[in-house]
């Protein structure tokens, strides 16, 4: 017989997950999609084929400045006022504005679109992680968060192939003439076609979600009442911890800072690399958009099974810390070693496959240290804020990769700054420390879910 804190957990997953991991997977592709387009839009327009790679760089920190400037409030706002509504006026207007890139003819025009798209995109993902506290307490919304975040390989794993056929709409290859629609370019569907489902799928969360455990109906009054009394001890427990800390403490907290820091360095990497690797394949290599589709497609099924085993083992340990520290050494790692030239391609997909690992496999462990010393206002503020100063690091990736390209005629030292700064996230990670009473709020939660499942095993013998 299974307890109803469990079943209304398992119910929850079941109604919130699938529509969350869907929207994700295309929130990804939409932002990341570009790294593809580049490779057709120089051909179409004129304007970007001087600097060319400076010229994206710079769409991406239009994207994340935009990004910024609504990261908390739209984090609070999932807090305070609605996640339902809230994701679904981000992922309507962010589908409305990825299409919109397709009338792109000047660089400035890129700019702006991707300044906006970034503005409607804010709060998204912070906002999410703030939502799965409001559903599942201690081990399940670790869990819920690893389920979550697999997304992000999944949308690097079928994006690639898909956006090829949608690209050579319209171009000759090997003799072939790929028919178009409306005299539109390849690239200029491909961002339409991506964009559309977000603006679906937004529809969809207005219907289907349901902001917190007491308005659903779709739960009997014992498993509402089991799962909310569940949420509210565990945040009791965390503010006997450390008491009630505002969002303003929270924002000067060192921990936090120290979250941020190693968040920014990081997200440095990893949007570095994303942004330019299909560029990065393509110089190195020479290779076509067939054989380079499917070679980028190995990285995301490294960085899946990378986040399946760390996450898994960092829920049997217990342990964050490390399990965020370790696989991004080992990506800085492997980008390092990215550098020894004249390597097989074999190898390099091997190292830049290392290197997504790190990038990826770390998201779980991570997100799950802001709940464990912050109260639930604070905590959403805190994840707003980390969020917002790391993914300024989407901005300084991609534009030290691409401007030292411009600049050097090689992504040597590109690279080279790219794996220092992972580096310096594993080596925050690892210095970062939580007191015993911090532990033992983990440790309550884990001696709660013992004996909730000994209860259950032993119901099911009677």
């Amino acid at each position: 017989m299974v307890s109803l804190l469990n079943r209304a957990i398992l119910k929850a997953y079941w109604r919130l997950l699938p529509l969350l991991f869907l929207s994700y997977i295309v929130a990804y592709v939409d932002r990341n999609n570009v790294s593809l387009a580049k490779l057709k839009m120089i051909d179409d327009l004129p304007s970007f084929r001087l600097y060319t790679e400076s010229i994206f760089a710079y769409g991406q920190v239009a994207f994340f400045i935009g990004y910024l400037l609504l990261e908390i409030p739209g984090t609070l706002l999932v807090e305070k006022w609605s996640a339902r509504k809230w994701i679904c006026r981000i992922m309507i207007t962010w589908g409305i504005l990825a299409s919109l890139t397709a009338i792109v003819k000047q660089p400035w025009h890129f700019y702006l679109l991707r300044f906006a798209l970034g503005l409607a995109e804010a709060g998204f993902f912070p906002g999410v992680i703030v939502y799965l506290t409001h559903w599942f307490p201690g081990k399940a919304r670790a869990r819920a968060l690893s389920l979550f975040l697999i997304a992000t390989p999944i949308a690097q794993l079928i994006s690639p192939k898909i956006s090829y056929y949608i690209l050579r709409m319209g171009t000759t290859e090997n003799m072939i003439h790929y028919r178009t629609l409306f005299n539109l370019k390849g690239w200029q569907w491909m961002y339409i076609f991506w964009g559309l489902p977000s603006i679906i799928l937004g529809i969809l969360v207005l219907l289907f979600l349901t902001d917190r455990p007491k308005d659903a109906n779709w739960l009997s009054y014992d498993e509402r009442q089991a799962l909310e009394n569940e949420l509210l001890l565990e945040l009791e427990r965390r503010q006997a911890a450390d008491g009630h800390m505002t969002i303003f403490q929270a924002l000067r907290n060192i921990k936090v800072l120290l979250l941020a820091a190693a968040y920014f360095f990081i997200v440095t990497g990893n949007y570095g690399v994303e942004l330019f690797l299909p560029t990065i394949l393509r110089q190195w290599y020479g290779l076509n958009d067939s054989i380079l589709t499917w070679l980028l497609m190995i990285p995301p099924c490294g960085s899946l099974f990378g986040m399946l085993i760390v996450g898994f083992s960092s829920d049997r340990t217990k342990e964050r810390r490390f399990h965020a520290a370790i696989p991004i050494l080992i990506g800085a790692i492997g980008l390092g070693l990215t550098l020894i030239q004249k390597q097989p391609l074999t190898t390099i997909i091997i190292l830049f496959t290392l290197t997504s690992i790190g990038t990826k496999a770390y998201l779980p462990a991570f997100w799950s240290l802001p709940s464990l010393f912050l109260s639930e206002a604070a905590a959403a503020g805190s994840i707003g804020f980390i969020n917002s100063i790391g993914n300024l690091g989407g901005a300084v990736g991609p534009s030290l990769l691409g401007i030292l390209k411009d600049h050097t005629g090689s992504f040597f030292l590109g690279i080279l700054l790219l794996s220092i700064s992972m580096s310096l996230t594993s080596i925050i990670l690892m210095i970062l420390r939580f007191d015993r009473r911090h532990r033992q709020v983990v440790i309550s939660d884990i001696d709660d879910e013992f004996n909730r499942t000994n209860l259950d095993i032993e119901s099911t013998q009677l």
